[in-house]
Protein backbone atom coordinates (compact mmCIF):
# COMPACT_ATOMS: atom_id res chain seq x y z
CA UNK A 1 0.00 0.00 0.00
CA UNK A 2 0.79 3.27 -0.55
CA UNK A 3 1.66 5.77 2.92
CA UNK A 4 -0.54 8.65 2.34
CA UNK A 5 0.30 9.95 5.96
CA UNK A 6 4.10 10.86 4.70
CA UNK A 7 4.70 14.64 2.99
CA UNK A 8 5.81 11.77 -0.16
CA UNK A 9 3.57 9.38 -0.43
CA UNK A 10 5.62 6.11 -1.05
CA UNK A 11 5.52 2.48 -1.09
CA UNK A 12 9.34 2.13 -0.92
CA UNK A 13 10.02 3.17 3.00
CA UNK A 14 11.49 6.33 2.60
CA UNK A 15 10.53 7.14 6.49
CA UNK A 16 13.60 4.38 7.23
CA UNK A 17 16.04 6.56 4.60
CA UNK A 18 16.56 9.85 6.44
CA UNK A 19 19.50 11.15 4.49
CA UNK A 20 17.07 10.81 0.98
CA UNK A 21 14.07 11.79 2.87
CA UNK A 22 15.58 15.30 3.08
CA UNK A 23 17.10 15.26 -0.09
CA UNK A 24 13.71 14.61 -1.86
CA UNK A 25 11.64 17.25 0.49
CA UNK A 26 14.49 19.51 -0.47
CA UNK A 27 13.42 18.87 -4.28
CA UNK A 28 9.75 18.84 -3.89
CA UNK A 29 9.37 22.57 -3.50
CA UNK A 30 11.76 23.21 -6.77
CA UNK A 31 8.97 20.96 -8.04
CA UNK A 32 5.94 22.96 -7.20
CA UNK A 33 7.85 25.91 -8.37
CA UNK A 34 8.11 24.24 -11.55
CA UNK A 35 4.32 23.24 -11.57
CA UNK A 36 3.56 26.80 -11.05
CA UNK A 37 5.37 28.30 -13.78
CA UNK A 38 5.29 25.44 -16.74
CA UNK A 39 2.11 23.45 -15.65
CA UNK A 40 -1.92 23.70 -16.69
CA UNK A 41 -2.00 27.54 -17.20
CA UNK A 42 -4.90 29.23 -14.80
CA UNK A 43 -5.58 26.07 -13.34
CA UNK A 44 -4.56 25.68 -9.89
CA UNK A 45 -7.56 27.04 -8.49
CA UNK A 46 -9.71 24.42 -9.77
CA UNK A 47 -11.18 21.19 -8.49
CA UNK A 48 -10.58 18.29 -10.65
CA UNK A 49 -11.97 14.75 -10.45
CA UNK A 50 -8.91 13.13 -10.37
CA UNK A 51 -7.89 9.15 -9.88
CA UNK A 52 -5.13 9.09 -7.49
CA UNK A 53 -3.06 5.90 -6.81
CA UNK A 54 -3.67 4.09 -3.59
CA UNK A 55 -2.28 0.87 -4.25
CA UNK A 56 0.26 -0.50 -6.95
CA UNK A 57 -2.15 -3.87 -6.85
CA UNK A 58 -3.71 -4.05 -10.44
CA UNK A 59 -7.09 -4.89 -8.75
CA UNK A 60 -7.66 -1.43 -7.42
CA UNK A 61 -4.59 0.81 -7.42
CA UNK A 62 -6.57 4.24 -8.01
CA UNK A 63 -9.53 6.11 -5.94
CA UNK A 64 -11.53 9.71 -8.04
CA UNK A 65 -12.22 12.21 -6.24
CA UNK A 66 -11.87 16.37 -6.78
CA UNK A 67 -8.38 17.30 -5.81
CA UNK A 68 -6.67 20.59 -6.96
CA UNK A 69 -4.10 20.11 -8.91
CA UNK A 70 -1.29 21.67 -6.95
CA UNK A 71 -2.54 19.61 -4.03
CA UNK A 72 -2.25 16.04 -6.06
CA UNK A 73 -0.28 13.83 -3.98
CA UNK A 74 2.99 12.94 -6.37
CA UNK A 75 5.49 10.23 -5.17
CA UNK A 76 7.10 7.43 -5.20
CA UNK A 77 5.85 4.14 -6.37
CA UNK A 78 7.10 1.09 -7.10
CA UNK A 79 6.09 -2.71 -8.13
CA UNK A 80 6.26 -5.13 -5.37
CA UNK A 81 9.84 -6.66 -5.64
CA UNK A 82 10.08 -10.26 -6.52
CA UNK A 83 13.09 -12.05 -4.16
CA UNK A 84 13.40 -14.64 -7.27
CA UNK A 85 13.50 -12.06 -9.96
CA UNK A 86 16.51 -12.73 -12.53
CA UNK A 87 18.24 -11.02 -15.25
CA UNK A 88 16.84 -11.95 -18.11
CA UNK A 89 19.01 -11.41 -21.30
CA UNK A 90 22.59 -10.31 -22.36
CA UNK A 91 25.94 -11.65 -20.82
CA UNK A 92 24.16 -11.65 -17.21
CA UNK A 93 21.54 -13.79 -18.29
CA UNK A 94 20.32 -15.93 -15.40
CA UNK A 95 22.16 -13.74 -12.63
CA UNK A 96 19.77 -12.18 -9.86
CA UNK A 97 18.57 -8.83 -10.76
CA UNK A 98 20.40 -6.20 -9.47
CA UNK A 99 19.45 -4.50 -6.40
CA UNK A 100 22.35 -1.18 -6.38
CA UNK A 101 23.43 0.02 -9.83
CA UNK A 102 26.62 -1.84 -11.18
CA UNK A 103 29.67 0.42 -11.16
CA UNK A 104 30.85 -0.24 -14.19
CA UNK A 105 27.46 0.41 -15.70
CA UNK A 106 26.93 3.88 -13.47
CA UNK A 107 27.25 6.55 -15.84
CA UNK A 108 25.24 4.61 -18.56
CA UNK A 109 21.77 3.78 -16.73
CA UNK A 110 21.90 6.69 -15.29
CA UNK A 111 21.57 8.65 -19.18
CA UNK A 112 18.89 6.31 -19.58
CA UNK A 113 17.25 7.48 -16.78
CA UNK A 114 17.49 10.90 -17.45
CA UNK A 115 16.56 10.71 -21.07
CA UNK A 116 13.64 8.78 -19.86
CA UNK A 117 13.02 11.50 -17.05
CA UNK A 118 13.01 14.37 -19.33
CA UNK A 119 10.23 13.51 -21.13
CA UNK A 120 8.01 13.61 -18.26
CA UNK A 121 7.97 17.37 -17.43
CA UNK A 122 8.38 18.27 -21.18
CA UNK A 123 5.09 16.83 -21.85
CA UNK A 124 3.40 18.64 -19.40
CA UNK A 125 5.23 22.10 -20.99
CA UNK A 126 4.30 21.24 -24.19
CA UNK A 127 0.34 21.25 -23.38
CA UNK A 128 0.19 23.95 -20.79
CA UNK A 129 -2.29 26.31 -22.53
CA UNK A 130 -4.57 23.54 -24.32
CA UNK A 131 -6.98 23.71 -21.17
CA UNK A 132 -8.00 27.46 -22.27
CA UNK A 133 -9.53 25.72 -25.31
CA UNK A 134 -10.96 22.79 -24.09
CA UNK A 135 -13.56 21.15 -26.64
CA UNK A 136 -15.60 19.92 -23.12
CA UNK A 137 -15.47 19.46 -19.09
CA UNK A 138 -14.58 15.65 -19.80
CA UNK A 139 -11.62 16.33 -22.35
CA UNK A 140 -10.79 19.45 -19.72
CA UNK A 141 -10.07 16.95 -16.87
CA UNK A 142 -8.56 14.39 -18.88
CA UNK A 143 -5.88 16.55 -20.15
CA UNK A 144 -5.71 17.18 -16.23
CA UNK A 145 -5.31 13.68 -15.33
CA UNK A 146 -2.58 13.29 -17.80
CA UNK A 147 -0.53 16.09 -16.42
CA UNK A 148 -0.43 15.17 -13.57
CA UNK A 149 0.66 11.62 -14.05
CA UNK A 150 3.13 12.89 -16.16
CA UNK A 151 4.69 14.93 -12.97
CA UNK A 152 4.30 11.77 -11.27
CA UNK A 153 6.82 9.74 -13.86
CA UNK A 154 9.26 12.55 -13.23
CA UNK A 155 8.67 12.03 -9.37
CA UNK A 156 9.35 7.80 -10.15
CA UNK A 157 12.62 8.70 -11.86
CA UNK A 158 14.07 11.22 -9.90
CA UNK A 159 13.81 8.94 -7.00
CA UNK A 160 15.79 6.82 -9.00
CA UNK A 161 18.50 9.39 -9.72
CA UNK A 162 18.39 10.48 -5.88
CA UNK A 163 18.46 6.79 -4.47
CA UNK A 164 21.19 5.21 -6.43
CA UNK A 165 23.42 7.79 -8.05
CA UNK A 166 24.43 10.36 -5.17
CA UNK A 167 25.50 13.94 -6.42
CA UNK A 168 25.15 13.34 -9.53
CA UNK A 169 21.99 12.48 -9.79
CA UNK A 170 20.98 15.05 -7.33
CA UNK A 171 22.32 17.20 -9.93
CA UNK A 172 20.53 16.05 -12.72
CA UNK A 173 17.48 15.78 -10.55
CA UNK A 174 17.50 19.41 -10.33
CA UNK A 175 18.40 19.71 -14.32
CA UNK A 176 14.69 17.77 -15.30
CA UNK A 177 13.42 21.21 -13.85
CA UNK A 178 15.44 23.91 -15.92
CA UNK A 179 14.86 22.56 -19.09
CA UNK A 180 12.04 24.16 -21.09
CA UNK A 181 10.80 22.43 -23.85
CA UNK A 182 11.50 24.46 -26.94
CA UNK A 183 14.14 26.64 -25.46
CA UNK A 184 16.23 28.01 -27.83
CA UNK A 185 19.25 27.97 -24.97
CA UNK A 186 18.05 24.83 -23.14
CA UNK A 187 15.25 22.58 -24.60
CA UNK A 188 14.28 19.15 -23.53
CA UNK A 189 16.71 16.28 -24.65
CA UNK A 190 14.93 14.76 -27.33
CA UNK A 191 13.47 16.58 -30.26
CA UNK A 192 9.07 15.89 -30.74
CA UNK A 193 9.47 16.66 -26.97
CA UNK A 194 10.51 20.37 -28.08
CA UNK A 195 8.00 20.63 -30.48
CA UNK A 196 4.25 22.74 -30.18
CA UNK A 197 1.12 21.22 -29.29
CA UNK A 198 -0.48 24.07 -30.66
CA UNK A 199 -4.29 22.59 -30.70
CA UNK A 200 -5.95 19.81 -28.81
CA UNK A 201 -5.71 17.74 -32.40
CA UNK A 202 -2.09 17.46 -32.02
CA UNK A 203 -2.52 16.64 -28.35
CA UNK A 204 -4.95 13.63 -29.05
CA UNK A 205 -1.90 12.79 -31.95
CA UNK A 206 0.66 13.01 -29.25
CA UNK A 207 -1.21 11.42 -26.85
CA UNK A 208 -1.69 8.55 -29.48
CA UNK A 209 1.66 8.13 -31.42
CA UNK A 210 3.74 9.82 -28.63
CA UNK A 211 2.65 8.41 -25.66
CA UNK A 212 2.66 4.82 -27.48
CA UNK A 213 6.12 5.41 -27.83
CA UNK A 214 6.36 5.67 -23.99
CA UNK A 215 4.69 2.69 -23.88
CA UNK A 216 7.62 0.86 -25.61
CA UNK A 217 10.05 2.12 -24.37
CA UNK A 218 9.34 1.58 -20.62
CA UNK A 219 8.33 -1.87 -21.46
CA UNK A 220 11.96 -2.26 -22.20
CA UNK A 221 12.89 -0.75 -19.49
CA UNK A 222 10.69 -2.74 -17.72
CA UNK A 223 12.73 -5.77 -18.80
CA UNK A 224 15.63 -4.39 -16.89
CA UNK A 225 18.40 -6.09 -14.84
CA UNK A 226 18.66 -3.05 -12.39
CA UNK A 227 15.33 -4.56 -10.23
CA UNK A 228 14.34 -0.48 -8.91
CA UNK A 229 14.24 0.66 -12.61
CA UNK A 230 12.37 -2.05 -13.71
CA UNK A 231 9.70 -2.28 -10.66
CA UNK A 232 9.53 1.57 -11.31
CA UNK A 233 8.88 0.75 -15.16
CA UNK A 234 6.09 -1.47 -14.82
CA UNK A 235 3.56 0.71 -12.85
CA UNK A 236 4.18 3.96 -14.72
CA UNK A 237 2.86 1.54 -17.42
CA UNK A 238 -0.53 0.96 -15.57
CA UNK A 239 -0.78 5.22 -15.89
CA UNK A 240 0.52 5.58 -19.18
CA UNK A 241 -2.77 3.34 -20.61
CA UNK A 242 -5.01 6.37 -19.87
CA UNK A 243 -3.30 8.91 -21.86
CA UNK A 244 -2.92 6.67 -25.14
CA UNK A 245 -6.80 5.83 -24.42
CA UNK A 246 -7.44 9.83 -24.46
CA UNK A 247 -5.10 10.21 -27.97
CA UNK A 248 -6.85 7.56 -29.82
CA UNK A 249 -10.82 7.93 -28.86
CA UNK A 250 -9.73 12.05 -29.08
CA UNK A 251 -8.91 11.05 -32.73
CA UNK A 252 -11.72 8.66 -33.45
CA UNK A 253 -14.08 11.54 -31.97
CA UNK A 254 -12.95 13.78 -34.22
CA UNK A 255 -13.02 11.74 -37.06
CA UNK A 256 -16.80 10.20 -35.90
CA UNK A 257 -17.99 14.08 -36.01
CA UNK A 258 -16.38 15.24 -39.26
CA UNK A 259 -18.15 12.29 -40.88
CA UNK A 260 -21.40 12.78 -39.64
CA UNK A 261 -21.02 16.45 -40.96
CA UNK A 262 -20.09 14.75 -44.10
CA UNK A 263 -22.70 12.52 -44.27
CA UNK A 264 -25.67 15.42 -43.20
CA UNK A 265 -24.83 17.22 -45.84
CA UNK A 266 -23.86 14.84 -48.72
CA UNK A 267 -20.19 16.79 -48.89
CA UNK A 268 -16.75 15.40 -49.93
CA UNK A 269 -14.82 18.30 -50.27
CA UNK A 270 -12.26 19.29 -47.76
CA UNK A 271 -13.04 23.47 -47.98
CA UNK A 272 -17.11 22.55 -47.48
CA UNK A 273 -16.17 20.45 -44.36
CA UNK A 274 -13.97 23.40 -42.95
CA UNK A 275 -16.92 25.26 -43.79
CA UNK A 276 -18.69 23.60 -41.61
CA UNK A 277 -16.71 23.64 -38.90
CA UNK A 278 -14.98 20.65 -38.69
CA UNK A 279 -11.71 19.21 -39.37
CA UNK A 280 -11.61 17.07 -42.93
CA UNK A 281 -9.69 14.11 -43.53
CA UNK A 282 -7.05 15.65 -45.58
CA UNK A 283 -5.55 17.31 -42.44
CA UNK A 284 -6.50 14.50 -39.98
CA UNK A 285 -3.97 12.39 -42.61
CA UNK A 286 -1.73 15.32 -42.55
CA UNK A 287 -1.67 15.87 -38.95
CA UNK A 288 -1.08 11.50 -38.72
CA UNK A 289 2.10 11.95 -41.13
CA UNK A 290 3.62 14.43 -39.33
CA UNK A 291 3.10 12.87 -35.43
CA UNK A 292 3.81 9.14 -36.82
CA UNK A 293 7.05 10.38 -38.49
CA UNK A 294 8.41 12.63 -35.92
CA UNK A 295 7.71 9.77 -32.94
CA UNK A 296 9.24 6.98 -34.99
CA UNK A 297 12.57 8.85 -34.67
CA UNK A 298 12.43 8.59 -31.18
CA UNK A 299 13.17 5.30 -31.15
CA UNK A 300 16.72 6.71 -32.17
CA UNK A 301 19.16 4.91 -35.10
CA UNK A 302 18.02 1.60 -37.29
CA UNK A 303 21.64 0.29 -35.92
CA UNK A 304 22.87 1.30 -32.88
CA UNK A 305 26.12 0.21 -30.79
CA UNK A 306 24.02 1.89 -27.82
CA UNK A 307 21.59 -0.29 -28.35
CA UNK A 308 23.26 -3.35 -28.48
CA UNK A 309 25.45 -2.38 -25.42
CA UNK A 310 22.09 -1.41 -23.19
CA UNK A 311 20.83 -5.02 -24.23
CA UNK A 312 24.50 -7.25 -23.88
CA UNK A 313 24.99 -5.46 -20.17
CA UNK A 314 21.27 -5.91 -19.30
CA UNK A 315 20.06 -2.32 -18.84
CA UNK A 316 17.65 -2.52 -21.48
CA UNK A 317 15.67 -5.49 -22.79
CA UNK A 318 13.13 -5.72 -26.23
CA UNK A 319 9.52 -5.21 -25.60
CA UNK A 320 8.24 -8.54 -24.18
CA UNK A 321 11.43 -9.87 -23.94
CA UNK A 322 10.52 -12.81 -21.68
CA UNK A 323 7.52 -14.00 -24.57
CA UNK A 324 10.52 -13.93 -27.37
CA UNK A 325 11.36 -17.79 -27.77
CA UNK A 326 15.27 -17.24 -28.33
CA UNK A 327 18.55 -17.19 -26.27
CA UNK A 328 17.97 -13.70 -24.92
CA UNK A 329 21.97 -13.19 -25.78
CA UNK A 330 21.75 -12.56 -30.18
CA UNK A 331 25.00 -13.26 -30.44
CA UNK A 332 24.66 -14.99 -33.87
CA UNK A 333 21.23 -13.43 -34.27
CA UNK A 334 20.14 -11.13 -37.37
CA UNK A 335 17.27 -8.72 -38.45
CA UNK A 336 16.29 -6.68 -41.24
CA UNK A 337 16.62 -3.07 -42.04
CA UNK A 338 16.30 -0.55 -44.62
CA UNK A 339 18.24 1.41 -46.13
CA UNK A 340 18.38 3.54 -49.63
CA UNK A 341 20.64 2.14 -51.83
CA UNK A 342 20.56 5.06 -55.30
CA UNK A 343 16.59 5.17 -55.80
CA UNK A 344 16.02 1.89 -54.08
CA UNK A 345 14.96 1.29 -50.23
CA UNK A 346 16.47 -1.97 -49.64
CA UNK A 347 16.09 -4.38 -46.61
CA UNK A 348 19.66 -5.91 -45.35
CA UNK A 349 20.42 -7.99 -42.32
CA UNK A 350 22.50 -6.88 -39.79
CA UNK A 351 23.53 -8.45 -36.17
CA UNK A 352 20.31 -8.50 -34.08
CA UNK A 353 21.87 -6.56 -31.19
CA UNK A 354 22.63 -3.39 -33.65
CA UNK A 355 19.18 -3.40 -34.62
CA UNK A 356 17.44 -3.09 -31.74
CA UNK A 357 16.15 -0.07 -32.34
CA UNK A 358 14.35 -0.77 -35.26
CA UNK A 359 12.81 -4.11 -34.20
CA UNK A 360 11.30 -1.89 -31.15
CA UNK A 361 10.14 0.38 -33.87
CA UNK A 362 8.38 -2.61 -35.91
CA UNK A 363 6.91 -3.51 -32.82
CA UNK A 364 5.41 0.05 -32.37
CA UNK A 365 4.42 -0.13 -35.85
CA UNK A 366 2.56 -3.01 -36.10
CA UNK A 367 0.47 -1.69 -33.05
CA UNK A 368 0.01 1.20 -34.07
CA UNK A 369 -1.56 0.39 -37.47
CA UNK A 370 -4.19 -1.61 -35.32
CA UNK A 371 -5.25 1.97 -34.02
CA UNK A 372 -5.68 3.35 -37.42
CA UNK A 373 -7.28 0.80 -38.35
CA UNK A 374 -9.97 1.15 -35.68
CA UNK A 375 -9.81 4.51 -36.59
CA UNK A 376 -11.08 3.39 -40.38
CA UNK A 377 -13.80 1.51 -38.85
CA UNK A 378 -14.95 5.06 -37.89
CA UNK A 379 -15.29 6.17 -41.77
CA UNK A 380 -16.05 2.94 -42.99
CA UNK A 381 -18.99 2.74 -40.77
CA UNK A 382 -20.01 6.26 -42.37
CA UNK A 383 -20.10 4.67 -46.01
CA UNK A 384 -17.58 7.08 -47.16
CA UNK A 385 -14.16 5.98 -49.32
CA UNK A 386 -11.12 7.76 -47.40
CA UNK A 387 -8.89 5.72 -45.60
CA UNK A 388 -6.18 6.86 -42.93
CA UNK A 389 -2.83 5.32 -43.81
CA UNK A 390 0.27 5.53 -41.95
CA UNK A 391 3.42 6.76 -44.63
CA UNK A 392 6.36 4.73 -45.07
CA UNK A 393 8.51 4.33 -42.05
CA UNK A 394 10.94 6.25 -44.25
CA UNK A 395 8.88 9.45 -44.89
CA UNK A 396 9.86 12.68 -43.26
CA UNK A 397 12.34 11.30 -41.02
CA UNK A 398 15.31 12.46 -39.32
CA UNK A 399 17.38 9.98 -37.51
CA UNK A 400 18.50 6.91 -39.14
CA UNK A 401 19.15 5.37 -42.74
CA UNK A 402 16.68 7.37 -44.03
CA UNK A 403 17.69 11.06 -42.46
CA UNK A 404 18.87 13.16 -45.24
CA UNK A 405 16.75 11.46 -48.05
CA UNK A 406 13.46 12.09 -48.88
CA UNK A 407 10.79 9.68 -49.46
CA UNK A 408 7.48 9.85 -50.33
CA UNK A 409 4.52 8.44 -47.92
CA UNK A 410 4.30 5.34 -50.66
CA UNK A 411 7.78 4.51 -50.00
CA UNK A 412 9.04 6.11 -53.37
CA UNK A 413 12.72 7.92 -53.05
CA UNK A 414 12.35 10.96 -54.51
CA UNK A 415 14.72 14.54 -55.13
CA UNK A 416 14.52 17.21 -52.46
CA UNK A 417 12.29 19.63 -55.40
CA UNK A 418 10.04 16.23 -56.11
CA UNK A 419 9.32 16.20 -52.87
CA UNK A 420 9.08 19.74 -51.58
CA UNK A 421 6.64 19.90 -54.61
CA UNK A 422 4.07 17.45 -52.73
CA UNK A 423 5.39 18.48 -49.05
CA UNK A 424 1.84 20.55 -48.70
CA UNK A 425 -0.03 17.52 -49.59
CA UNK A 426 2.14 15.62 -46.87
CA UNK A 427 2.31 17.36 -43.93
CA UNK A 428 0.39 19.95 -41.94
CA UNK A 429 1.33 23.83 -43.78
CA UNK A 430 0.53 26.70 -41.47
CA UNK A 431 -2.92 27.34 -42.65
CA UNK A 432 -3.51 24.07 -41.30
CA UNK A 433 -2.40 24.90 -37.92
CA UNK A 434 -4.49 28.54 -38.54
CA UNK A 435 -7.72 26.43 -39.33
CA UNK A 436 -7.30 23.81 -36.83
CA UNK A 437 -6.84 26.34 -34.21
CA UNK A 438 -9.27 28.61 -35.50
CA UNK A 439 -12.19 26.21 -34.02
CA UNK A 440 -10.57 26.47 -30.36
CA UNK A 441 -11.19 29.92 -29.51
CA UNK A 442 -12.35 28.96 -26.09
CA UNK A 443 -13.21 26.59 -23.22
CA UNK A 444 -16.31 24.47 -23.46
CA UNK A 445 -16.93 23.77 -20.21
CA UNK A 446 -20.74 23.75 -19.75
CA UNK A 447 -21.15 20.14 -18.35
CA UNK A 448 -22.04 17.87 -21.16
CA UNK A 449 -21.66 19.90 -23.95
CA UNK A 450 -18.77 19.68 -26.44
CA UNK A 451 -17.54 21.92 -29.03
CA UNK A 452 -18.14 21.59 -33.12
CA UNK A 453 -15.45 19.54 -34.31
CA UNK A 454 -15.48 16.49 -31.79
CA UNK A 455 -18.14 14.02 -31.56
CA UNK A 456 -19.24 12.95 -27.55
CA UNK A 457 -17.16 9.96 -25.60
CA UNK A 458 -19.34 7.00 -25.63
CA UNK A 459 -18.92 6.77 -21.69
CA UNK A 460 -18.23 9.43 -19.04
CA UNK A 461 -15.02 8.40 -16.89
CA UNK A 462 -15.38 6.02 -13.73
CA UNK A 463 -19.10 5.48 -14.69
CA UNK A 464 -20.52 9.07 -14.52
CA UNK A 465 -22.09 10.59 -16.99
CA UNK A 466 -21.26 12.66 -19.33
CA UNK A 467 -22.76 16.09 -18.10
CA UNK A 468 -20.96 15.08 -15.07
CA UNK A 469 -19.14 18.23 -13.50
CA UNK A 470 -15.54 16.98 -14.07
CA UNK A 471 -14.30 20.86 -13.16
CA UNK A 472 -15.80 22.82 -10.65
CA UNK A 473 -15.06 26.30 -11.45
CA UNK A 474 -15.11 27.95 -7.66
Amino acid sequence: MIDYTEKIPNNVDLGRDRVLQRALEHWQPAYMNWWYDMGPDDSHALDVYLRTATSVEPDGWAQFGYVKMPEYRWGIFLQPRDEQRLVNFGVHKGSPAWQEVPGEYRSTLRRVIVTQGDTEPASVEQQRLLGMCCPSMYDLRNIFQVNVEEGRHLWAMVYLLHRYFGRDGREEAEALLERRSGDADNPRILGAFNEATPDWLAFYMFTFFTDRDGKFQLSALAESGFDPLSRTCRFMLTEEAHHMFVGETGVSRILQRTCEVMREHKIDNPADARALGVIDLDTLQRYLNFHYSVTIDLFGSDASSNAASYYTTGLKGRYDETKIEDDHVLTDATYPVMEVIGQRIVAKQVPALTALNERLRDDYIAEIQAGVNRWNKVIEAAELPFRLTLPHKGFHRAIGNFAGHYISPEGDVLTKDAWLNHEREWLPSEEDFKFVRSLMTGRVIEPGKFANYIAPPLRGINRQPLDFEYVRFN
